[in-house]
């Protein structure tokens, strides 16, 4: 699916760890044994700070030491990881009032991705908000009708990729513009057509609730390809990967019979 609503990865509650550990990595560790456990007790303190941060705003290596009961050091040495790897970065603290003097203590603050790696909550907010447009602007056809808007308007990049390659190489130019904003796609042979898999849907769980995500999804695929797609499976439906079937037919088939997604 397109959008960015549900980012990929187990969510989190406010008290576990950063979610997909591997985003913090153990960068230039000294390995001892066993290295395994030594690897988990890193990413679970890199986590500690990480978290700190997130619920006490931008703080000093100090500020981070007293909080968390570590040494400086130690917390310099997580803070370098999590910079390496975009979850922090450092920036100059800002002082209110007069200044003091000597420079002003170096914070580090949550980057974008380092926020998203904690429960956002983005399923619920989109839910409550396609829930509500459903209710006070029209009910489903309002909702068909946003879902339409919204790809419209995040198709271009992929209208361009498709109508530049040959009749034949679509549905692989398709894939890899979808691929490209993180949808892991591939197109494939299959009896009579192409198979188009879609690995990753980060609206999944919203599209669970609302699948006329998944058939504007499917209509715009039949416009892009100039031809009668069927949706043959969909993850938000509990298949493993989402899988569009296109044809060898004619471009003039016509898009207006895309194959609706399974209910």
């Amino acid at each position: 699916m397109y959008g960015t609503v549900h980012r990929s990865g187990p969510r989190l509650s406010g008290s576990e760890e950063l979610r997909n550990n591997g985003v913090v990595k153990n960068v230039g560790e000294a390995p001892a044994a066993p290295a395994e456990e030594l690897a988990t007790g890193e990413r679970s303190t890199r986590n500690r700070v990480a978290r700190s941060i997130l619920d006490h705003g931008p703080s000093t290596v100090a500020e981070l030491a007293k909080r968390l009961g570590l040494t400086q050091a130690a917390v310099r040495r997580h803070l370098d990881a999590l910079v390496a790897d975009d979850v922090v970065a450092p920036r100059e603290q800002r002082v209110y009032g007069a200044r003091t003097r000597g420079r002003p203590a170096k914070v580090f603050a949550l980057t974008d991705c380092g926020r998203d790696a904690f429960d956002q909550s983005y399923d619920a907010l989109a839910v409550d908000a396609l829930r509500w447009i459903e209710q006070n602007a029209g009910g489903e056809a309002a909702v068909a009708a946003f879902a339409r808007d919204r790809i419209e308007a995040q198709a271009e990049a992929y209208r361009e990729a498709v109508e530049a390659a040959a009749p034949e190489a679509r549905a692989e130019a398709l894939a890899k513009a979808l691929s490209a904003d993180g949808y892991a796609a591939t197109a494939r042979n299959a009896p009579v057509g192409q198979q188009l898999c879609q690995h990753h849907c980060p609206v999944a769980h919203v599209a669970e609730r609302y699948p006329q995500l998944c058939e504007a999804e499917t209509e715009i695929f039949s416009r892009l390809l100039g031809t009668h797609v069927q949706r043959l499976a969909t993850i938000a439906h509990g298949d493993g990967v989402c899988t569009t079937y296109i044809p060898h037919t004619t471009p003039s088939a016509s898009a207006s019979t895309a194959g609706r997604n399974p209910a």
